[in-house]
């Protein structure tokens, strides 16, 4: 149970960066957004803020600090598309 609602949040997550950043993907495209979002932010993030990551618990404060991650993660692949 806790899978389903992890990747319920993390494609919820994963859809508002795509949304904000312009770009399009599907439901699979936003939860792999917003997983490896969450790695980024877990590990360059979370130790400014002192916030953990949806990883740790599902609560607001974590939410955008994933949120973050993803569109961080987003503006790198544009700007890797941009080059090619």
């Amino acid at each position: 149970m806790n899978i389903l609602i992890y990747l319920v949040a993390a494609a919820v997550i994963g859809w508002i960066a795509t949304e904000i950043m312009h770009d399009r993907g599907g439901l699979l495209i936003n939860i792999v957004v917003a997983v490896i979002g969450a790695f980024l932010a877990g590990y360059f993030l979370s130790p400014l803020f002192h916030i953990g990551t949806i990883n740790d618990a599902i609560t607001i404060p974590t939410m955008l600090v994933t949120l973050l991650g993803a569109i961080i993660l987003l503006a790198i692949v544009r700007l890797i598309r941009r080059r090619r």
